[in-house]
């Protein structure tokens, strides 16, 4: 009986809940150029959309939000940093233009199809640990028109 209580008065305390927000989040946004290309839902773990580049070109900055059950962006104090992993990053890359910025640019090296993984990272920029994981998003890198 007294876990149950100390549980709950743990829960009850709104500065416990004021640090983290990294809990509140349920699910990823991509936006580009005012138009969200591709959303992620914790709940089912599946993408809707994907991303796509021409080989040799970058895409304009894509806003990566990390959004609660209702898809609204969670505010995220200083110390989360996004980290993005490329699966082949001989077919594309993700640039960002400061380590762990929310957003970056989407590279096309070469012609293919590649997985990307985007993470909620909690800590030091180049350390830290990951606080939500995305599965992997679709990245189609299509032929450069001549």
């Amino acid at each position: 009986m007294s876990a149950a209580v100390g549980l709950a008065a743990c829960s009850d305390d709104p500065m416990a809940h004021e640090e983290e927000h990294g809990d509140e989040v349920e699910g990823v946004q991509l936006w580009l150029s005012g138009s969200m290309i591709a959303s992620y839902d914790g709940d089912t773990q599946a993408w809707t959309g994907e991303l796509e580049v021409e080989e040799g070109e970058e895409t304009a900055h894509i806003d990566v939000r990390f959004v609660d059950h209702d898809g609204t962006e969670v505010e995220l104090d200083s110390d989360f940093f996004l980290e993005v992993d490329v699966e082949n990053e001989a077919i594309a890359e993700f640039e960002q233009d400061t380590p762990g910025e929310f957003g970056g640019h989407l590279h096309g090296v070469s012609e293919g199809e590649t997985d990307v993984v985007f993470k909620l990272m909690h800590g030091a920029v180049g350390s830290g640990h990951a606080d939500f994981v995305t599965t992997a998003v679709h990245a189609h890198v299509g032929e450069h028109d001549h």
